[in-house]
């Protein structure tokens, strides 16, 4: 019935790790937004969700991530008509230096404070809502 889609927000010193998404994708294209990918059929599995981001995160930008926190989640009607249900979780950078890794995936990769995506024009108010939030859990556990 849905497509489970999960992303993570990465931070590290002060920036957050976004990407612009590949001219070939389908949903999104050339648009920034956080990492991540679709959940895969596994059958009966334990931490579905936890274990598609950080596979997504390294197939996309070559880096592994811990410390995963759950930000929160949304529904969306993709381009092509079907229902997605987004969930978002909190990133710890644990190793290596991101890149477009996934070229068909992934054109660039941008680190971007806070301020400069609430303050940027042409970045979509979800995005900008996830940040927010992931800003404001972060606050409370650091």
């Amino acid at each position: 019935m849905f497509i489970v889609n999960v992303e993570g927000a990465i931070y590290q010193n002060g920036n957050w790790l976004l990407i612009r998404r590949s001219e070939k994708e389908e949903h999104g294209a050339g648009t920034l937004s956080l990492v991540g990918g679709k959940c895969e059929i596994e059958g009966t599995s334990t931490d579905i969700l936890e274990r598609t981001l950080k596979r997504e995160i390294f197939e996309e930008v070559g880096i592994e991530v811990s410390n995963l926190r759950y930000v929160n989640s949304s529904s969306f009607v993709a381009n092509s008509g079907q229902n997605v249900i987004d969930i978002v979780f909190l990133c710890q950078h644990k190793y290596g230096e991101p890149y477009a890794k996934s070229t068909e995936e992934v054109d660039e990769v941008l680190w971007m404070t806070t301020s400069q995506i609430l303050d940027h024009s042409e970045l979509p108010y979800f995005l900008k809502d996830n940040i927010k939030l992931a800003h404001k859990l972060l606050s409370e556990i650091s």
